[in-house]
């Protein structure tokens, strides 16, 4: 398989961090996006880490001037993966809390997708990590209105991307998963045990990422064994 140029979100833990060490072992070229940087990535030689905060539009400007200095002006594969959840009754949720989540599950990756678009080529493929909270008509948690709310949101973006883009041949497709057994899960449903690990289900995004796009566009795929 040809080595590719792989751009991932939230690798400071959880899948984000399993998916960045998984690409590299595999040959493929990682640059890795967190605020928060662990050891081990930054030690490896096929991934290249950047400490940023995406919720800063001036921050992307680091993604484009890396993928034209050193990648040739050509990515293959955007993972947005990174996140950030809120769990609090509505009635206290304020305007901030909702700005902060939005800014990272909606804006940042609809910013990061917009740097990224014009260095992809046919057969290039952006996959979103959404959640099952997003998917109407599925089961809904209290203390999740800000969270769910915004990865129902990006969902509806990646869709419109699709038809958008679709003469392109660039593939959007979002991911909704359901419970894994990672840091986030736990800051919502506090000693929750989820059948799958962080790994797990990287393996899952793994595959998919690559060749995904090959059967999919513009689709929501429910990825869920179980929902707390």
């Amino acid at each position: 398989m040809e080595n590719k140029n792989i751009i991932i979100t939230g690798t400071s833990r959880g899948i984000g961090f399993e998916l960045a060490l998984q690409f590299a072992d595999a040959g493929h070229q990682v640059l890795a996006i967190s605020r928060k940087m662990p050891k081990s990535l930054m030690e490896h030689s096929n991934i290249t880490c950047l400490s940023i905060d995406i919720s800063d539009e001036n921050e992307m400007e680091q993604v484009e001037k890396f993928v034209k200095d050193s990648w040739s002006n050509k990515v293959d594969v955007l993972i947005n993966n990174a996140g950030l959840l809120v769990n609090k009754p509505f009635e206290q949720l304020t305007t901030s809390d909702f700005e902060q989540v939005y800014k990272v599950n909606v804006f940042a990756v609809a910013a990061l997708t917009q740097v990224c678009i014009p260095f992809m080529k046919k057969g290039s493929h952006v996959v979103t990590i959404s959640s099952m909270g997003g998917i109407q008509g599925s089961m809904k948690f209290p203390g999740l209105a800000a969270y769910s709310s915004s990865k129902g949101a990006v969902i509806t973006l990646f869709e419109l991307l699709a038809e958008e883009y679709k003469e392109s041949g660039i593939a959007f497709n979002v991911l909704a998963l359901g419970a894994v057994n990672t840091e986030m899960l736990q800051e919502a449903f506090p000693g929750y045990e989820a059948p799958l690990s962080a790994k797990e289900m990287a393996n899952y995004i793994f595959d998919f990422s690559l060749n995904g796009n090959k059967y999919y566009n513009g689709k929501v795929l429910q990825v869920s064994s179980t929902t707390p």
